[in-house]
């Protein structure tokens, strides 16, 4: 059963789904063979055609500076929900021979925005070349290819009591639902964000983006943070949306 959004025990709270899911691939992205390079860097920069995510080999530690200073969190191959820990990485630090040592990423703890830094030689880097943005005024939501609109859909949001988090996150896990006739509807994606109300919640209430089984909903301001599709459209944007893929929910 899914945490956060839906899903778990009744304690801590939850919306209880009984909705068995699947753990889905990463989004069949091949991992770069020296990590990201200069010419990674300055190509992508340039272009503004990707960003990069990275999977965690065995186990990464994250800190708060290149090179060590304080630990801040550590973090296994797979996370509590059966996926594989990703992270979207913002930052690097190159050495002499222009190869990954440390990347800077997003984590995916509270509180929201949280970044550290990991061992290059920890993960597995890769490219991605989707975006996805939220606007909350208007319940839309569009996914970017390589900087050009791809996919558009109506979505519903938090109500005013448990409003969906305003900030840059990424899709850190990919599930897929084995039923249609629940919270989650057909599918679901985690993200890095966590609400900022539902503290009592399964996992400190982390948000996602997924189906449901109540589509009249879609347009309107309606859960407790989540961002409903429907489940049409969630199978298109499960398909074009891998693991790291940038997320910016904006006002």
């Amino acid at each position: 059963m899914l945490p956060g959004c839906g899903a778990g025990s009744s304690t801590p709270i939850s919306e209880n789904s009984t909705q068995h899911y699947y753990a889905a691939s990463l989004g069949d992205r091949e991992p770069l063979a020296t990590g990201i390079t200069c010419a990674d860097e300055t190509n992508g920069t340039a272009a503004g055609a990707h960003s990069y995510a990275a999977v965690v080999r065995t186990t990464a530690v994250a800190y708060s500076a290149p090179g060590g200073g304080r630990e801040l969190d550590s973090f296994g191959h797979i996370d509590e929900n059966g996926y594989p820990t990703v992270f979207g990485v913002v930052g690097v630090r190159m050495n002499s021979r222009c190869n990954p040592t440390w990347y800077r990423v997003q984590l995916p703890v509270k509180p929201n925005g949280s970044t550290g830094w990991i061992a290059a030689e920890a993960v597995r880097a890769y490219p991605v070349s989707e975006r996805i943005v939220v606007t909350l005024s208007s319940r839309r939501l569009v996914v970017f290819r390589s900087g050009r609109p791809v996919f558009r859909a109506r979505v519903a949001v938090g109500t005013p009591q448990t409003p969906t988090p305003v900030g840059r996150y990424f899709v850190n896990e990919r599930f897929l639902l084995s039923e249609s006739n629940g919270p989650f509807g057909v599918a679901a994606l985690g993200i890095s964000a966590h609400s900022d109300v539902l503290t009592n919640w399964v996992e400190g209430g982390p948000i996602a983006l997924h189906g449901t089984d109540e589509p009249l909903t879609v347009g309107s301001a309606a859960s407790h943070g989540c961002i409903r599709l429907a489940n049409s459209d969630m199978r298109q944007l499960f398909a074009l949306a891998p693991a790291g893929t940038p997320v910016d929910i904006r006002r």
